[in-house]
C-alpha cells in the first residue's frame, strides 16, 4: 500500500480534488491510502440537492465551505476535528458496496485503543451505537475508492447549526441525508490526545497490518493538475449546487401590501425554469416581468439579487422591502 502525503492541505476542495486525481490518474494495480483534515466544511454527496441538506444562512454567515463529492450518500460536516481517510484499490465487482471490508483495518485500530467500534449497518462505524463514521465509495471503470470521515473531536453543536435546514418546502428527487446519532471518538479514549496524535496512532497501525507500505509525495506538475481540477469543478457553483436534481419550492409571506405566494421550479442544472407570483397583493405592474426576468438565471441569491434590485418593487406589489422579497424567493424560513 502506498500513502499519499497530502502535505497538511485542509482546503476541502483541494483534497477531494487530490483524491479524484489520484483516482483517476495513479498506477493501477496499486492500493493507496490518502489522509486528510478539513477546514469546517459540509461535504454533499453526488446525488443529493445541496439546499435541502444545508443552512444556507448560516454557513454564508460563518464562512463554512459546501463542496459536493464524487461519491453517494448524505451529506456530512467536517471540522479540524474529523480525520478523513480514503483507500483507493482496483476495482472489483465485490468490494462494491464491502464497506466493511475497507474499514476493517480501521475498527481493528479502533478497538485496540479501547473504543468499542464496530461496522453496523450498511456503511456506519459506531461506538455504543452512536455514530463514530460515515462511508461512502466511488467507482470508475478500473479503479475504486472507499472513504469516510473519523469523528474524533469534532464540534458537534456545528454540526446541527450547520444541517438544521432553514428553507422549507422543497420537493426534489435528491437523496436526503438521515440523521444519525453521533459521538466523538475522543469521548471514549482513557487519556486524552489530539487529532494529530490520532492520525498518527490509526497510521501506525495501518502500517503494521501493510509492512510493504511507502509514501508518495507529488511532483510540482501533478499538484499543477491538482489545482487545475479544483479550479475547473470543485471551486465551481454549477459542481456544488447546480447539479441537484431538479427541485420545486413554494413560499408564501404576507407583507404590508398584501400575501404574496411563490411557485417556483428549479430545473437540474441550477436555473429557474419557471417562477409564479400568486397573491392579494396590489401593483401597478404586471408581476409577469419580474417573473420573465429571473426565469433562466440561476437558483443563487446574488444572481437573484442582481434581477431584483432592477425593478421598483412598490409599482408591483405595495408596500414591500426588497431584501424580503429576495429572501422569499432564496432564504431562510419564517421563525
Amino acid at each position: 500500500m502506498i500513502f499519499i502525503d497530502n502535505e497538511g492541505v485542509t482546503d476541502p476542495k483541494l483534497n477531494l480534488a487530490l483524491e479524484e486525481y489520484a483516482l483517476r490518474n495513479f498506477s493501477n494495480n496499486s492500493d493507496y491510502l490518502l489522509f486528510y483534515i478539513n477546514e469546517p466544511s459540509i461535504i454533499i454527496g453526488r446525488n443529493q440537492n445541496t439546499l435541502e441538506e444545508i443552512n444556507q444562512e448560516y454557513i454564508e454567515e460563518n464562512n463554512i465551505h459546501v463542496v459536493r463529492r464524487i461519491s453517494g450518500g448524505g451529506a456530512v460536516y467536517h471540522d479540524f476535528g474529523n480525520l478523513n481517510f480514503s483507500f483507493m484499490t482496483d476495482y472489483e465487482f465485490n468490494k462494491l458496496n464491502n464497506f466493511k471490508q475497507f474499514t476493517a483495518p480501521i475498527v481493528k485500530i479502533l478497538n485496540d485503543m479501547g473504543i468499542p467500534a464496530e461496522m453496523k449497518g450498511r456503511n456506519d462505524i459506531v461506538a455504543n451505537d452512536k455514530k463514530i463514521s460515515g462511508n461512502a465509495q466511488f467507482s470508475s471503470v478500473k479503479r475504486m475508492f472507499s472513504h469516510g470521515t473519523l469523528l474524533f473531536d469534532c464540534d458537534l453543536s456545528e454540526v446541527t447549526k450547520a444541517l438544521n435546514v432553514k428553507m422549507s418546502k422543497i420537493k426534489s428527487k435528491g437523496h436526503k441525508s438521515a440523521r444519525s446519532r453521533v459521538a466523538n471518538i475522543s469521548e471514549f479514549l482513557k487519556e486524552p490526545m489530539s487529532t494529530t496524535e490520532f492520525r498518527q496512532k490509526i497510521l501506525d497501525g495501518l502500517f503494521e497490518e501493510k509492512t510493504d507500505f511507502e509514501t508518495y509525495k507529488l511532483s510540482d506538475d501533478e499538484w499543477k493538475a491538482v489545482h487545475q481540477l479544483k479550479k475547473e469543478k470543485y471551486d465551481n457553483w454549477d459542481w456544488n449546487y447546480g447539479k441537484s436534481p431538479k427541485f420545486d419550492i413554494q413560499r408564501t409571506k404576507r407583507f404590508k401590501g398584501g400575501e404574496i405566494d411563490l411557485r417556483i421550479k428549479v430545473k437540474k442544472g441550477g436555473q429557474i425554469e419557471n417562477l409564479k407570483i400568486y397573491g392579494d397583493f396590489f401593483g401597478k405592474e404586471p408581476v409577469e416581468k419580474i417573473e420573465d426576468a429571473l426565469e433562466g438565471i440561476r437558483y443563487d441569491k446574488s444572481d437573484i439579487t442582481k434581477v431584483v434590485n432592477q425593478f421598483n418593487l412598490y409599482e408591483y406589489f405595495g408596500e414591500i422591502d426588497k431584501e424580503e422579497f429576495i429572501n422569499l424567493i432564496y432564504g431562510p424560513d419564517e421563525l
